[in-house]
């Protein structure tokens, strides 16, 4: 009985081996980040499997022996004992399938990116972004409400730090008196400039929304942020790539405009 149960565990290591061999020449056709990933997590899952399935190898308690059967009876506990047999291996190949099924399954479970990775993903390899401040940045949305207050949204602040890890970021915003002092200090009580990514420098203001455009057209950069469907549509010719931050997807945008609720939003979708 323990040669039958080591036999059918040198099976289930090797139904497990083929899976496995299977899987790594697939990984390693198509190698990118994510491939190298699931063989680091493979490489661990493998041999905390092989702990977790290996039998211990302890001493087998001595079976005490049976006093042999009477010749009445031998016949039909033959017959009992081989239905048992039966039985028996069918539970254990079945229960062995199972489990190497639910450790496949825990293996191969799809590897979730990190926002760094979906940043530069989204932003294919681009190197330079230009992005407008209100209703993307901050919670004001008018140059008017701005004169009041100005809000950094907390959620953008991660998506914003990771962004300047990769690329090279300019914020700009139409203001109408000298809200500039305003939201410089908001942007940096929000933690924004941090060593190695945004500075004040980098933060451009203009009164009029042709300045900001103008702004956007000298920096000519490979994508561009804004909420001003009006700006979108005249730097479409322009710029490589464009967020139009909207509650809803305007009718006949370019082929190279994107549309998303919020910055954070389009970081998020993968």
């Amino acid at each position: 009985m323990a040669d039958y149960s080591k036999e059918d565990f040198l099976q289930l290591i090797k139904r497990v081996g083929a899976f496995f061999t299977i899987k790594i020449s697939n990984l390693f056709r198509n190698l990118d980040l994510r491939s190298i990933g699931a063989i680091a997590g493979l490489a661990f899952a493998v041999v905390f499997t092989w702990r977790l399935l290996r039998t211990p190898s302890g001493p087998q308690r001595r079976q005490p022996k049976r006093q042999a059967p009477t010749s009445g009876s031998s016949s039909s506990s033959s017959h009992g004992n081989a239905n048992v047999n039966v039985t028996s291996s069918g539970i254990s190949n079945s229960s062995e399938d199972s489990r190497t099924q639910n450790v496949i399954d825990e293996l191969f479970q799809p590897v979730k990116p990190t926002l760094g990775q979906i940043v530069r993903q989204r932003l294919s390899e681009g190197r330079k972004v230009t992005c407008r401040l209100l209703g993307v940045i901050l919670e004001e949305s008018s140059p008017e409400e701005l004169q009041k207050q100005a809000t950094v949204r907390s959620s953008v602040v991660e998506v914003l730090l990771e962004i300047t890890k990769f690329c090279d970021l300019y914020l700009m915003e139409r203001v109408l008196d000298d809200e500039s002092e305003k939201v410089l200090l908001a942007l940096e009580d929000a933690g924004i400039f941090t060593s190695g990514g945004l500075v004040k420098d980098k933060v451009l203001f203009s009164s009029t929304e042709i300045g900001r455009t103008s702004f956007v057209r000298q920096l000519e950069p490979d994508w561009h942020v804004d909420t001003n469907p009006e700006i979108v549509t005249q730097l479409a010719r322009f710029i490589k790539y464009q967020l139009h931050i909207s509650p809803m997807k305007p009718e006949g945008t370019a082929a190279n405009v994107y549309t998303s609720t919020s910055l954070e939003q389009f970081f998020r979708c993968t």
